[in-house]
């Protein structure tokens, strides 16, 4: 019974031994780290309609994301930001300062297929859901991620697919409460930054809607950069940009 916890809780990596709860740190953690600064373009595909949007995005840790729109120009200046759990948006054409209320963290972000709480990270997977290794390789996991009593969700279970060698999700998928399977998310693109690897690219495929699907691809991400805890504030979500 001993080694059989042994081979749970420990991972074997080009990194040298880790804990599942490191892991999933790691995967949390995997486009911030202690800060970070990007560009993003997310590309929203359905049956009747595209569009494109380029955003600004900072972040500091889990606890705090800024973004901002800079294109098109009919949303230019929407900015979102979240603080520890709560999280506001702001409208430039009706000059409105919206908070956005923990029951609807799973909407739309944007009329995009990715939640409010895909863009600003409110839960984390080590924190919120508890997990086990469902599947292993040389080369991945399969992780099977529940969603704690107190962990406000849509999903009944997600199965995170990880890459063993460079700690990098491959794909998501995201199940409601009756086991159906309603959306995944693969990644891809992996550059190295920091001394870490981050997939640039996320594509979200509905599963539920036909023909739906939100690509988002990191442009000039940084980590670890300097950034100030003056971004974070709430008079710089009015700021024009």
């Amino acid at each position: 019974m001993k080694i059989l916890i042994v081979l749970t809780l420990f991972i074997n990596s080009a990194y040298g031994d880790v804990t599942l709860d490191q892991l999933l740190d790691k995967i949390d953690n995997v486009y911030r780290s202690k800060s970070s600064s990007s560009t993003m373009i997310m590309k929203i595909k359905t049956p009747h309609w595209e569009r494109v949007l380029e955003m600004k995005v900072w972040t500091k840790g889990m606890e705090k994301t800024f973004i901002t729109i800079i294109s098109p120009k009919k949303e230019k200046g929407v900015s979102t930001l979240k603080k520890n759990n709560e999280m506001w948006n702001y409208f430039p054409k009706v000059n409105k300062v919206i908070k956005v209320p923990a029951s609807m963290m799973m909407g739309s972000w944007m009329g995009s297929d990715f939640t409010n709480d895909d863009l600003v990270k409110e839960h984390t997977y080590r924190h919120d859901f508890t997990h086990k290794i469902l599947k292993k390789s040389k080369s991945s996991y399969t992780i099977e991620l529940l969603p704690k009593k107190s962990t406000v969700t849509v999903w009944g279970k997600i199965q995170l697919v990880v890459d063993a060698l460079k700690f990098i999700p491959i794909k998501q998928d995201f199940y409601n409460e009756k086991g159906t399977l309603i959306r995944s998310i693969m990644f891809s693109k992996i550059q190295k930054i920091n001394q870490t690897y981050v997939p640039l690219i996320m594509t979200l495929k509905s599963h539920n809607k036909p023909g739906n699907e939100t690509t988002i691809e990191y442009k000039d991400l940084k980590l670890d950069v300097g950034v100030s805890d003056g971004v974070f504030r709430m008079n710089n979500l009015k700021k024009r940009r």
